[in-house]
């Protein structure tokens, strides 16, 4: 039996991180003598450049540098953003109370270890790691420096997803559907880890059970890694996913649909509607159909903006982290599963290996 772990239920039948009070305190009692937290954004590619925008925007924090490989990128953002460029992150090692990792997957755990010894709080993007062991020595570190250590999985910040939350207890059966046309940006890891891992995470905070068993299959297509899949997990609960991810898609498509007793309830994840259908809680009428749909649609507002402030939130004590490193884990504890599922199956092609 595959059992990975999962977090305590809250009120609504799912968990929410949290960290323990022996944390929250002391950084309560820091953050009186904290005026601005410097923060820093370590890789600001695509997605980078857009955490050093936010971390710029907001009033409680100074953005006081950002690091890239590539030289030219990494000052082309610090002149945009009014601060400084650097080639190696370990020049900002010390002077930073926070910063996020928005690097490759592979460099994630070194870098993140280094800030949080030198005692920074850190956002890790999604993966955590590479391996379950790297994500669990970050955990242990952040733990034993009480420092906190939130991981980039955004979909949690999701308009849509905050209003169904409520509505989503004792799920019977899930269906996930990720689409996106390929890209070079992201191949460095398989689909599964690229797109799938958002789904993983969301399904496993919805459920809040242990996965019992898992089915995948896949194939690479354009590149040397898993291009699309589809895994079925069936939880201790009773719960089942259907959880499908491409990035060889014509079209972008993040839609997620969960099925309870007396509900089903569609998510459009890129347009940011919930669509709610009940069964009438009265006979219907002539030519009314026997359920009663209401949808609602949000803002596109900002996730990752939401998610910045939430990890700046956390780190003054004022609220628990969304996304802990913990989370991280067992979504990618779930991701490794369903890439070495896949990569067991008869006739499955070869893909590169990862170190687990």
């Amino acid at each position: 039996m595959l059992r990975l772990a999962a977090r305590r239920p809250g009120p609504c039948g799912h968990g929410r991180p949290s960290l323990p009070p022996r944390v929250l305190a002391p950084l309560r009692h820091n953050s009186r003598h904290m005026e601005k937290i410097r923060a820093a954004v370590i890789g600001v590619g695509y997605l980078g450049r857009f955490h050093a925008q936010k971390y710029a925007q907001l009033a409680d924090c100074t953005l006081v540098g950002v690091t890239d490989s590539q030289l030219e990128t990494a000052a082309r953002v610090a002149a945009e953003l009014h601060t400084r460029a650097s080639v190696d992150y370990r020049d900002l090692l010390g002077r930073v109370d926070a910063v996020s990792v928005v690097t490759p997957t592979p460099s994630h755990r070194d870098i993140a270890l280094a800030f949080l010894e030198s005692g920074a709080h850190v956002l890790v993007e999604k993966p955590i790691a590479e391996s379950a062991a790297q994500a669990q020595q970050l955990i242990d570190v952040a733990r034993r420096h009480r420092r906190v250590l939130q991981v980039g999985h955004l979909e949690r910040f999701n308009p849509a997803i905050l209003a169904a939350e409520p509505l989503l207890a004792a799920p019977r059966f899930i269906e996930c559907h990720r689409m996106a046309p390929f890209k070079e940006r992201g191949t460095d890891v398989n689909v599964v880890l690229d797109l799938m891992i958002h789904d993983i995470d969301l399904v496993q905070m919805i459920v809040g059970s242990p996965v019992a068993t898992l089915d995948a299959v896949g194939t690479p297509v354009f590149s040397g890694e898993i291009d699309i899949a589809n895994a079925r997990l069936r939880f201790e609960n009773g719960c089942v996913a259907n959880v499908t991810a491409s990035r060889v898609s014509l079209k972008t498509e993040r839609k997620l649909r969960v099925f309870c007793d007396d509900a089903y309830l569609s998510i459009d994840l890129q347009q940011k509607i919930l669509t709610v259908i009940r069964k009438r809680s009265t006979p219907a009428g002539a030519g009314q159909l026997p359920v009663q749909i209401e949808e609602q649609s949000f803002d596109q507002g900002d996730a990752l903006l939401a998610e910045i402030s939430g990890f700046l939130a956390a780190i003054r004590g004022e609220r628990a982290v969304l996304v802990s490193g913990e989370d991280g884990l067992r979504a990618l504890q779930t991701a490794i599963a369903i890439s070495e599922a896949v990569q067991r199956r008869p006739g499955a092609p070869a893909v590169r290996g990862h170190e687990h």
